[in-house]
This record gives C-alpha cells, structure tokens and sequence, in this order.
C-alpha cells in the first residue's frame, strides 16, 4: 500500500503539517487556488524554505490580511465548507476533522456539540490548516496513514480559556487512543488541530511498521528550542507488508416500542453528523408480541459518550446495549475517472493489496441522473462500463 507516515517526534501543528505536505510535493499554487474556493477573504499563505538544527523544510504561515474576530460555531464552519466549490471529497473530510475538534470541545465543556464555540479554531488560519490538510492528503492519493508516538509537550499553553496545561484539555479528548509520550520539548507540542488531523487520518498507531521510504519531507514549526528540532517529519512510502485494516470499535444497540417513526431520520441524522460510522435498524418483536424497531450505531470508543447522549435525548428508549467489536475494513482508494459525464469519482477497494471492488459514487450518479433527467440506473450502469473498459 502507498501510505504517508507521521513521525511526530516534535508533536504537529495545522501549520506543520501544511509545510510537510507542500515539501512533500504538494504544489502551493495548487493548494492556494482549491483553498480559494472557500470564498474567504483576508488571508495569504506564506511558504517559505527554512530550518531547524540544520534540517531544511518549508515553514508555513496563514498571514492574516485584515483584523477578524470572529468566534464561529459548528454550524458557521458547516456553512464555509458546505456553500464552497470544493469537491465532496474535501468537503467530507474536513468536516470531519472539525467533527473531531467539536465533539472533544462539547465533551471537556459539558454541552451539546450544536453549542461548541470555536475560539482559535475557528479562525481563518486554523480554518486553512484543516481544509488544507483535507486538500494535500486527496491530492496524494494514498491509501493509508500511519502514525508514530506522538510527542505531547509539556508547561502551559495561553487561550480564550485561559492559561491551561500542556496538553489542552480539549486536545487530550481528541487523541484518546493514538499512542503519546510526554516531557520530550517544553511547550505545546501537538495543537487541537494538529491532533484532529491525526486522528481524521490516522488509519495505524501500531509501533511495529516496515515501510520502504520514497520520500521524506519536513513541516517547520514556529518555534526553535535548542534540544529538539521543531520538526514534522513525514515518510511517503509503500508498505512491504499486508497492513491489518482492523481496529476496536464499538456497537450501542437499543429496542424502542413507543417512539414516532417519523423521529428516526431526525436521530440519525444526528448520529451520523456527530461521527458515527452506520446507523441501521431492524424489525424485532418484543415482549407481549409488541412490534418494534431495534437502532444499532457503529462508532468509535470515543464517540461512546455523544451517541449515547443523543439516543436517550432524542429517542424514548430507556436503555442501550454497548460491545465492544473488531472492525475490519477494507482499504479504501479514490480516483477520478473520465466518463460520458465528466470526471467521477469512483472507489477501489482492497483486501491484502488485491483489488476486490470498484464503483462510482452514487451521490454522483444521482446528481447525474437529476440533471440529464435519465434513470440513476443508466448513469451507474455506463459509469460501470468506463471502469471496466479503463
């Protein structure tokens, strides 16, 4: 598998990581013009070569070009990256970056994730590290993400909150379950969006990886201690093992007898914008031959909290039902393909580096179908064909 490997032996920053995908290869007029589709004005993005302990790479900043003061939530960021002209993909990934970033900040504030008020995420520089990063990782076209030991920091960090310790509370919640060590520099090493990043991507923490390097890349930090270089290190490599695709992760299941079906759209919808992997349900019969409906949720052992939250908020049930399972995946490629209709976006899937399956994206194919005013059935059915023939 063709993968990028975080070495984050000096934690990571959004702006690091931009500075690592562009010495990586990421052309900066490319990036600059797909960040340009989110229609914000009053920034510029600075690359330039630098280095630290005689390690050069390129340091990244997103200059502000007007004073703003803007403290959005996560419905703001939702409209930004929604109502752009970037493509679904990018769309989908940096909303679930910032997904990663409310759904810690809800948890470390006690509210619901609608409430979360982004302070210095939701600036536009941090908005450029995340949909820059959504960018440079599509671009690559890889097919995981592996990541080392992440070096957290220590001492306090100043923010709207505060002055609070290293890491912040809200960083701590999101890189639950990706391996960290502590104490290696004396600031803030790893930032809420550097670790959302990591954990969006993220695809094996394990210690033990065999990789043979293509190329290496460095993202410079803003900082420049004399121990430890302020260096992100990123591996662009191919793996010369099968990857194990798997990972824990947990079902919450619950049976519900009495509630209006019309509420279970609503619920999951909810359930999926706050990370979830599925929603399903199923017809069960219950005690006393009473009919019901049994909702299953997939989601990953942090999200335990805020699935849980909305099922007994929006649901009328009384209990659920949580296991602990393997999730095994296959790896997941996306490409674009030339069709009859325009570049589509179709998905290779891969079991031990076998390609298994291939398909187009059917939202894709309805929005095709909608705007020919042709069967969805046609559109799929001769993407299919351009597949086969590629």
């Amino acid at each position: 598998m063709k993968i990028i490997y975080y070495d984050c032996f000096s934690g990571i920053s959004g702006d690091m990581n931009l500075g690592a995908m562009i010495d990586l290869g990421v052309d900066k007029k490319y990036l600059t013009d797909e960040l340009d589709k989110l229609n914000l004005k009053g920034w510029e993005l600075i690359a330039v070569k630098d280095q630290r302990h005689g390690i050069s790479g390129i340091k990244v900043t997103v200059k502000q070009t007007r004073h703003e003061h803007a403290h959005r939530h996560l419905s703001d960021i939702e409209k930004i990256v929604n109502n752009s002209t970037l493509d679904n993909k990018t769309k989908e990934l940096s909303m679930k970056i910032f997904m990663k970033i409310a759904v810690a900040e809800a948890l470390v504030h006690g509210i619901s994730i609608d409430r979360v008020h982004f302070h210095e995420v939701g600036a536009i520089d941090s908005i450029i590290d995340v949909v820059g990063a959504a960018i440079c990782y599509n671009k690559l076209n890889v097919d995981g993400v592996h990541v080392s030991t992440v070096e957290l920091g220590s001492g306090f960090v100043k923010c709207d909150h505060g002055k609070l310790p290293v890491p912040a509370p809200a960083t701590v919640e999101i890189i639950k379950g990706i391996p960290v060590k502590k104490g290696g520099v004396d600031f803030e090493a790893i930032t809420p969006t550097g670790a959302a990043i990591l954990a969006a991507l993220g695809t094996d923490f394990s210690p033990d990886l065999r990789i043979k390097i293509e190329k290496t890349a460095y993202g410079v930090g803003q900082k420049d201690p004399h121990d430890v270089p302020n260096l992100l290190r990123v591996f662009l490599g191919e793996t010369v093992s099968d990857s194990d695709s798997g990972h824990d992760a947990l079902l919450l299941e619950c049976n519900i007898d009495d509630m209006n079906p019309e509420f279970f759209e609503y619920i999951s919808d909810r359930l999926f914008k706050a990370g979830a992997s599925d929603v399903f349900y199923s017809n069960i019969m219950m005690k006393k031959g009473r009919p019901g409906i049994m909702l299953s949720v997939i989601c990953e052992n942090e999200l335990a909290d805020v699935v849980k939250n909305i099922i007994f908020s929006e649901s009328t049930s009384l209990g659920i039902r949580t296991f602990p399972f393997r999730k095994d995946t296959l790896v997941r490629k996306f490409e674009t393909l030339k069709t009859v209709y325009g570049d589509v976006t179709v998905k290779r899937s891969f079991h031990k580096e076998k390609e298994v399956s291939c398909k187009p994206e059917y939202d894709q194919c309805r929005q095709i179908a909608a705007e020919k005013g042709i069967p969805v059935k046609e559109v799929y059915n001769n993407i299919m064909a351009s597949i086969i023939n590629h």
